[in-house]
């Protein structure tokens, strides 16, 4: 009988071995196969730029008074920076009407952004998940109407809530706003890829119902794609003027962008004039209402891109 016994690595392969290692490890590192490119460098700064100079200047002006924003060079400070008094004035300044004009934009976006959100959700995941008479035509129909603006439909809008005595309530801001042609497009892409067919046939063979699969199985593999149309529905919403101009008659329940506006009309004759100090309230107003914007935006981004990536993508 005969026993093999195992042979260990002789001294001179281990130290070839080990040799050869360090000198991988020593080996530079190739440079990487990307080429820069310069004139595209600079288009992407230029582009930079065009896209964060007006925040610069806005952040730069709201510390600004009034007659300073005339006097000094758009982009610089002051000799006498006033950011904390132009706070002060601007949440004081007509019993504090700023602070309720903010409380009411954070209602009707955040209203809106949820509702629009779920309903696109519903919406999506049935044009995805089941397949009925004129699906196809009506997803066609919503397709086409992603291209009407919606300044087209505020006067419509306006007087269909006129004879229903909405006007003038914040539910002529929400209930329009619930509305997203993009939202159901994109939450419909979504779900088609998100929601895998076998998991829902899964869950229907133990007895599961479709409003029970919908709340407690697809809403939690569409919750990516959800954020990303409460973000876009919460944007819009936000910076919506011209809806609200001519829904809303009582100051107390302007948003942001048309309180602002009123102030603006009474700064008259840009640095002169009785109210020419508005302006400065103005700027520092602008300031404040994007900063919840960006806020939610830097919380909320990653699920945002990740929503947008998964959808774009065919497997």
């Amino acid at each position: 009988m005969t026993t093999t016994t195992p042979t260990s690595p002789s001294p001179s392969a281990t130290s070839a071995t080990t040799t050869g290692a360090s000198r991988t490890a020593r080996r530079p590192r190739r440079r990487s196969t990307g080429r820069r490119s310069t004139p595209l460098t600079i288009v992407m700064l230029a582009v930079l730029a065009y896209f964060l100079l007006p925040l610069f200047w806005l952040a730069i002006s709201a510390t600004k008074s009034t007659q300073d924003l005339f006097t000094s060079f758009g982009l610089w400070f002051s000799h006498t920076p006033q950011l904390l008094e132009n706070i002060r004035e601007t949440f004081t300044h007509d019993d504090g009407v700023f602070l309720h004009w903010l409380l009411n934009t954070v209602l009707y976006s955040v209203g809106s952004a949820i509702g629009a959100a779920l309903l696109a959700a519903a919406a999506g995941y049935g044009f995805a998940k089941y397949r009925f008479r004129g699906n196809n035509a009506a997803f066609a129909l919503i397709l086409g109407a992603i291209m009407i603006p919606t300044t087209a439909l505020a006067i419509p809008t306006y007087l269909l809530f006129a004879k229903v005595d909405l006007v003038n309530t914040p539910w002529a801001i929400v209930l329009p706003s619930l509305v997203s042609p993009f939202g159901l497009y994109l939450m419909r892409v979504y779900a088609a890829d998100a929601v895998p067919d076998s998991l829902l046939e899964a869950a229907r063979i133990d007895g599961a119902g479709e409003l029970r699969i919908f709340f407690t199985i697809a809403m939690r593999l569409l919750a990516p794609g959800l954020v990303t149309v409460v973000l876009f529905t919460l944007v819009a919403t936000w910076n919506n003027y011209f809806l609200p101009l001519i829904m809303l008659n009582d100051p107390k329940l302007y948003p942001v962008t048309v309180g602002l506006s009123s102030w603006a009309s009474q700064a008259v004759g840009g640095g002169s004039g009785a109210n020419s100090n508005m302006l400065a309230l103005v700027v520092t107003g602008s300031l404040i209402s994007i900063i919840p914007l960006v806020v939610a935006f830097l919380l909320l981004q990653r699920y945002w891109q990740s929503g947008l990536a998964t959808g774009g993508v065919k497997q």
